[in-house]
């Protein structure tokens, strides 16, 4: 995991800084000499986080960055942001997709303080199926504001997540497992709130691909794999089917999703491993970053759930 911390009055600075963080652009002030620019960023495979504090007026001029690039205003305004077919103002509250990662884009920061989280296209694809194998089409956003409220609130809230329990501590950050979860945590988030070009519905082969076997095969690669980082996409290769199809599969006959049962087993795992450790050795927080969970409280209420008592009890127990 990498971090990094961006303060400068100088806008020559903050222009090369900016091209050097994001793509090639210009920026400009009609006051350069009152134009300080903080930035504090965290990273990690295929995703970064950063907040921006630009405390003066700046235009930019930006060509495409070539990822999924997603924009939450705290405060101040962001104004005349304009790309293919879209002209539009952003305020705080605001949650908001800032262009196709083939287009350019420009516009005006007014005094704001933003979050800008950008992610690979290739997590969206991870995470849905696009349309009729082999060839699927990699997953676009077809709409730059969320369809709905409450989907823009999910999608904050898993930004704030991957901001404040993730990001914040490389230790956590570089567990491999955290990583995988936290990056299909954000494309799945981004594709609940956004429109997109992804086919969520089964069709009739994925229905009839939805049998036993198919869950089965699902299964043992789950837990063959359960210490390595898995995607949705992955499981469905292995079992011979559609994304949609394993999907349909799990929630046919387990009640779950392909993610959710391989949560269940990385929790056994950690239950396993709690059971078998000295607690003089090791900390309960360790052992559950390795198995991908990075929030202790939401941690903890899971393994309550499944096992009755708290996992520092097992641990000393």
């Amino acid at each position: 995991m990498d971090s990094l911390v961006f303060d400068s009055q100088d806008l020559a600075e903050t222009e090369d800084f900016l091209c050097r963080a994001y793509a090639r652009m210009t920026i400009g002030s009609s006051t350069p000499e009152d134009s300080r620019a903080r930035i504090r960023r965290g990273t990690m495979p295929s995703v970064s986080v950063d907040e921006l504090d630009l405390g003066f007026e700046m235009s930019y001029a930006v060509t495409p960055l070539g990822k999924i690039c997603l924009c939450m205003v705290h405060e101040g305004t962001i104004k005349d942001h304009v790309f293919q077919g879209v002209r539009d103002d952003f305020g705080p509250g605001d949650m908001v997709f800032f262009a196709p990662p083939d287009l350019p884009y420009a516009g005006r920061v007014c005094s704001a303080r933003y979050n800008i989280t950008m992610l690979d296209g290739a997590l969206l694809d991870q995470v849905a199926a696009t349309g009729p194998q082999p060839v699927p089409e990699p997953v676009r956003l077809t709409g730059h504001r969320p369809h709905s409220p409450a989907a823009a609130r999910q999608l904050k809230s898993t930004i704030v997540y991957l901001r404040d329990h993730v990001l914040a501590d490389p230790a956590v950050a570089a567990q491999p497992l955290i990583a995988s979860t936290s990056g299909q945590l954000l494309a799945a988030s981004v594709l609940a709130a956004f429109p997109n070009t992804a086919h969520t519905d089964p069709t009739a082969q994925d229905r009839t691909d939805a049998h036993s076997a198919t869950l089965r095969r699902a299964v043992a690669h789950i837990e063959d794999h359960a210490h390595q980082p898995l995607t949705v996409a992955e499981i469905a290769a292995a079992a011979h089917v559609t994304v949609r199809a394993l999907q349909y599969a799990f929630r046919r006959h387990l009640d779950t999703t392909p993610l959710g049962y391989l949560r269940r087993v990385r929790l056994a795992h950690v239950h396993q491993e709690l059971r078998a450790a000295d607690p003089a050795e090791t900390t309960v927080g360790d052992i559950a970053a390795r198995w991908g969970f990075a929030h202790p409280g939401r941690f903890a209420a899971l393994y309550r759930e499944a096992y009755g008592t708290s996992p520092s009890s097992t641990l000393r127990g």
